[in-house]
């Protein structure tokens, strides 16, 4: 179960990618050795495969508290998401064109709505608190009688905030709306079950559950058809063509077996803390928390260094793998959109890092992540 790193490394960036868990590496050898048949064909390969597709389902499913034929196997987290939004735009376009959704959102749901806005659709941007958090009463405020879906992240991917999807499927159900979660960072690493979510569709990338990267699911609620993203013969029940990556996806199924299995939150939250605290103890007021203090993942310390720029402070530890923001924005020295959003000073987002944990992540890691960044910071000269 022991996922390890290169001693010389630090590696704090779990919510931008996770390694390959070795059961997920495991499972997925056969498949990339002797077992090459296509899940699709009637021969004994064929059927093997089919078996192993059908056995992934079923984990997966059953992390999610799903049926297996609720599941549909993706590219990952950011096809999902395309396929819920512009699939119920092209469903409902019958009914209604407008979307809600929030401003912290992942780009994978943002640039979607983008993109149907410049189809003819309304999307509307729900603001959040300077703790990164969605109140529920802005969202019944938003909905409008031709409103087709709600879609709302589980756990904010930048600050780890985790916001109220059940109260907000609750409005949704109430008004006979559609709702959606991304739940690309939280799943895995708090609770995701559908049935209490009470969502009627869910996102999951597999390279942020320690499965390989390209591949992902989608949780689509029983009784509801939408348009297909990807257009072609009938796999994945018909709902998305395209012969199944099968050492992806029993990998996948691997990864969401072993966390079934493991409960690493205490672990993880004790780890987290000790990096905040060690942080404030040689920082001073020079650290601040970004996001919920409470209400966040387990593995996620968001903050910014005050007065300082976080991509020179990370500059400055390069045994230190961590993000300023969300990784797609790591080279780019402003306030994120989820700061901004957040009404963070420019002072304390300009400073922002991202330091996420995860089962490598071992004591003395974060006690030398202390002490170099400790260093690195006092080596960084204050931006006016």
């Amino acid at each position: 179960m022991c996922i390890t790193m290169k001693m010389k490394e630090i590696y704090l960036d779990y919510n931008a990618s996770t390694p390959v868990d070795p059961a997920a590496r495991a499972a997925m050898m056969p498949y990339l050795k002797e077992s090459f048949g296509n899940p699709s064909s009637s021969h004994t390969l064929g059927r093997t495969e089919r078996d192993a597709v059908d056995t992934a389902r079923r984990q997966v499913a059953d992390l999610l508290g799903a049926e297996p034929d609720e599941i549909v196997f993706t590219s990952g987290g950011t096809e999902a998401n395309n396929h819920v939004i512009k699939g119920v735009a092209w469903t409902k376009r019958e009914r209604g064109r407008h979307v809600i959704t929030t401003a912290i959102e992942h780009p994978a749901v943002i640039n979607p709505c983008r993109f149907l806005e410049r189809q003819g659709c309304e999307v509307t941007y729900v603001p959040v608190d300077n703790r990164g958090t969605v109140d529920p009463q802005s969202i019944i405020e938003e909905i409008r009688g031709d409103t087709i879906l709600i879609s709302i992240m589980h756990a904010n991917n930048e600050v780890g905030t985790v916001q109220p999807i059940e109260e907000i499927a609750d409005i949704a159900r109430e008004a006979g709306i559609w709702m959606h979660t991304d739940a690309a960072q939280s799943c895995g690493k708090i609770e995701t079950n559908v049935r209490k979510l009470d969502v009627d569709f869910l996102s999951i990338a597999g390279h942020k559950l320690y499965a390989p990267k390209g591949i992902g699911a989608l949780f689509i609620r029983k009784g509801i058809e939408i348009e297909p993203l990807h257009h072609g013969a009938g796999h994945e029940q018909g709902r998305r063509a395209g012969t199944e990556s099968v050492p992806a996806v029993v990998a996948l199924g691997a990864a969401a077996d072993v966390a079934m299995k493991v409960d690493e939150t205490e672990r993880l939250v004790r780890l987290r803390d000790r990096l905040h605290a060690g942080l404030c103890e040689a920082l001073g007021d020079d650290v601040v928390l970004l996001g919920h203090a409470e209400q966040r993942l387990p593995n996620t310390l968001a903050v910014g260094f005050r007065g300082r720029i976080g991509a020179e402070i990370l500059a400055a530890c390069p045994d230190i793998c961590a993000s300023t923001g969300a990784a797609c924005h790591s080279s780019v020295r402003k306030r994120s959109a989820v700061l901004e959003a957040m009404n963070i000073p420019e002072d304390i987002a300009f400073g922002a890092v991202r330091f996420s944990v995860g089962r490598g992540t071992t004591e003395p890691e974060i006690d030398r992540a202390i002490e170099q960044l400790r260093h690195a910071v006092g080596q960084v000269v204050k931006v006016s």
